[in-house]
């Protein structure tokens, strides 16, 4: 039985989001040792894409402990399954994949909440103190905002802008055409404006 390293040390470990090609490279790697049921290799991966799993799930689901289960979940048919991989998408494609098609089953079988804004998100470096109060309130803002978006919008947005996916990448995560992803996006950028700008007037009254 696969035992899950812990998931706040992968939130504090977590890399920079954005594959390199040397780091594609590395994690195809990877996965050619773990269709060999090298274990070692797994828990790398997996300490790889925790993080950024976590983060997007974060955004679709809203409560830790069914985040948590759906990565494990698509990380198990990594484990399971990696034979199924054909190399037609890039790896983190394939897997981000996986995990919103589990995150879509989740929600549908348990009716669980998406607009709860009580995850803790990864941690990551910040920036100096003098920069800290300004950056939080954006990000304050943002996540404000983010939660207001509808499911497929929120989805793209994250995908394109945390994640550093093109449209047709984002496509094969959510099973759509590229042209429909650019339309979910247009809408999106449309309306995280207006609720961007009406966030900062409400916090500019007080």
């Amino acid at each position: 039985m696969l035992k899950w390293p812990s998931s706040k040390k992968m939130r504090e470990d977590a890399p920079v989001d954005g594959r390199t090609p040397s780091a594609e490279s590395a994690e195809l790697a990877l996965l050619e040792s773990i269709k060999r049921g090298r274990r070692s290799e797994f828990d790398v991966l997996y300490r790889i894409y925790h993080p950024r799993l976590w983060r997007f799930l974060a955004h679709m689901m809203r409560r830790p402990e069914a985040i948590e289960e759906v990565l494990n979940d698509t990380m198990m048919v990594v484990w399971q399954r990696a034979e199924s991989f054909d190399g037609r998408s890039k790896l983190s494609t394939w897997i981000f994949g996986i995990a919103y098609r589990k995150a879509l089953k989740a929600l549908a079988r348990q009716d669980l909440p998406v607009d709860d804004g009580s995850v803790d998100e990864p941690m990551d470096p910040g920036p100096g103190p003098e920069q800290r109060l300004d950056l939080e309130q954006l990000r304050g803002r943002l996540r404000e905002a983010m939660a207001e978006l509808s499911l497929e919008h929120r989805t793209v947005v994250e995908l394109c802008y945390f994640h550093d996916m093109a449209y047709a990448e984002i496509a094969d995560v959510v099973r759509c055409p590229p042209e429909t992803v650019k339309t979910r996006m247009f809408y999106a950028r449309r309306r995280l404006r207006l609720l961007l700008d009406d966030l900062a007037g409400r916090q500019g009254e007080l």
